[in-house]
């Protein structure tokens, strides 16, 4: 299994956008063979940076999606609104703590 996790700052004024787009497209992304698990995290004090958490299958999986027309059209939309570069990495739990 492997976690996502791409961090995203946007302009201010277009978070409304990035949220329209997400909601659009957040069942498609959940349902996308090798998902399996998706969230969206807002930033409890600055209101414009949002992160992804997803769990694939395996780098194999998540590059397939990224690969896909789906990521190249959310993507597409999604870019232009970042009021600077997101920050993404894929880690693999170790440990885990009920």
């Amino acid at each position: 299994m492997l976690i996502r996790v791409v961090r995203m700052t946007f302009r201010a004024e277009k978070v409304g956008e990035f949220l329209e787009n997400f909601a659009a497209n957040k069942e498609k992304i959940r349902n996308f063979t090798g998902c399996h698990h998706l969230e969206l995290w807002q930033d409890e004090n600055q209101q414009n940076i949002f992160t992804t958490y997803s769990h694939w299958e395996s780098e194999e999986a998540l590059n397939q999606y990224r690969d896909s027309e789906l990521f190249k059209s959310v993507w597409a939309v999604t870019k232009p609104l970042f009021a600077g570069k997101p920050f993404a990495f894929s880690s693999k739990k170790i440990i885990a703590l009920p």
